[in-house]
């Protein structure tokens, strides 16, 4: 019998901020699984802020999603048929065919998950890719040592509360937060046990982390850009590393993006500046895995996760990440 399934589809590309005209809800007939194929039940997507890149048509570092295709993410759900020796009936898995009830997928490109060391939804969050992005940017990118001062912007998102736990368990003298609200200023300072964090809206990023990092700081993960990362350059001490990992702040403009204006401070403080993509250094995975699975067990690594239920839903999860409406991960419930 043919299973006939639902999936999101990009209907148009976007300019400025996706609207709900930008998608379409359809329902698509789904073939057996061939040889070497599962076929999964999604229970869980991820939603994240890269995805609005993809909307747009140009050469990057993955392919832009195709307008009449569904979209993609990360995604967790159950084995229900499999054609491949390596996946049984049953196994509950992670892949990036997300934005979709089923999928049929290659079993490489599938990736079997231990249910009993973690939630299933940990996989895509500090498990995941999420924390996996964290730990690169701190550890390989910006060369974290111990004794550094850390700025993270965004800090109260899925990478970004990641970021703070990770570079405290790994020696951080202080991590300082930005937020966009006083409930996540107070999420960053009593949950999560940031040293210092502020609500951008209360004055320039700037002025602002001069009060809470005096001395300056060493490392600047950057998840915003725009104003945050001007106001980083002008309080990085000498030979201070920044890993530039996103730049919300600019994802859905329609004009010129500008700049810092203070770009020549890396050069008077001779500052390491370094853009990075966390599927170039899977490497990292199991060592980062290592860790993260001893600080989960022992409280030093917790998570936050916002919920919208049903894929119907699942375009709305994604225009209240550009609101900044998520606390940590964005996710959609797609099945029980």
């Amino acid at each position: 019998m043919t299973l006939v399934t639902r999936e999101i589809h990009l209907a148009s590309r976007p300019v400025g901020l996706p609207t709900q005209d930008d998608f379409r809800l359809v329902e698509a007939a789904l073939p057996e699984p061939g040889p070497g194929q599962i076929l999964v039940r999604n229970t869980v997507m991820s939603v994240d802020p890269y995805m609005r890149g993809r909307m747009n048509e140009g050469k990057s570092y993955i392919p832009p999603f195709a307008v009449g295709a569904p979209l993609e993410g990360g995604a967790v759900g159950e084995v229900i048929k499999s054609s491949d020796d390596a996946f049984a009936v049953g196994d509950m898995v992670v892949h990036d065919h997300g934005w979709r009830e089923h999928a049929v997928i290659e079993a490489a490109r599938a990736t079997p998950i231990d249910t009993d060391r973690a939630p299933t939804s940990a996989h895509l969050g500090v498990l995941g890719m999420t924390g996996l992005t964290a730990y690169t940017g701190l550890v390989r990118v910006a060369e974290l040592e111990p004794g550094d001062i850390v700025f993270v912007s965004g800090a109260a998102g899925a990478v970004g509360s990641a970021v703070g736990q990770i570079a405290q368990n790994l020696g951080a003298a202080r991590v300082i937060g930005s937020a966009g609200s006083p409930e996540k200023v107070r999420y960053l300072l009593d949950e999560l046990g940031f040293d210092a964090a502020f609500d951008y809206h209360d004055g320039p990023v700037g002025k602002q982390l001069a009060e809470h990092a005096p001395d300056g700081i060493d490392v600047y993960f950057d998840n915003v850009g725009g104003e945050h990362l001007e106001g980083a350059l002008t309080h990085m001490r000498d030979f201070g590393r920044l890993a530039l990992c996103g730049s919300i702040a600019s994802y859905n403009d329609d004009g010129a993006i500008h700049g810092p204006r203070n770009l020549g401070l890396a050069i008077v403080r001779r500052l390491k500046l370094q853009g990075f993509i966390v599927y170039d250094n899977d490497d990292l995975a199991d060592e980062y895995r290592a860790h993260a699975t001893e600080w989960l067990a022992n409280g030093r690594l917790t998570y936050q996760e916002t919920y919208v239920d049903g894929l119907d839903h699942a375009v709305d999860a994604l225009l209240d990440v550009f609101r900044g409406a998520n606390l940590g991960k964005m996710l959609v419930r797609l099945a029980p």
